[in-house]
């Protein structure tokens, strides 16, 4: 009988593992919610929906920067045009990790999107980012 009682101790204990491997998914990436490298400021550590998410001048031309407490990514691919995208990848739910070379990454399985409109640069993710409101008031960007 202590044979059967091991075995599904062992298995009791596998199957909790891999779950708690595979939850693992959805929180993959950096810790501090950027792209850049840099840290973000307590001001986007908010998460009541409302406030600022940013200054225009974090937003590199070219790139972006995650909100990842926001789940919302937002971009600026030309001088001036601000975009938001949910930053939750289409393929298998992980957040996006980073933006760099005008795709927004997710480091979970290398899905890319184009930071212009969210579409997919490379998969396996065949869906794009959804959009998402946001509001640019002088310097300041905001959720719509």
């Amino acid at each position: 009988m202590t044979m059967g009682s091991t075995r599904r101790a062992v298995l009791a204990t596998g199957a909790a593992g891999t779950a708690a491997l595979l939850m693992g998914c959805g929180e993959y990436g950096g810790d501090d919610g950027g792209d850049t490298g840099e840290k973000t400021s307590p001001g986007d550590a908010g998460t009541d929906g409302g406030g600022e998410l940013a200054k225009t001048t974090d937003i590199p031309v070219g790139g972006g920067k995650i909100f990842k407490d926001r789940k919302i990514v937002v971009t600026q691919p030309e001088e001036g045009a601000f975009k938001a995208f949910s930053a939750v990848c289409t393929h298998a739910g992980c957040i996006v990790s980073s933006v760099s070379d005008e795709t927004i990454n997710c480091a979970c399985h290398g899905s890319r999107f184009k930071i212009a409109d969210g579409a997919v640069a490379h998969g396996p993710a065949t869906e794009p980012l959804p959009a998402e409101e946001i509001k640019v008031s002088g310097n300041s960007i905001q959720p719509a």
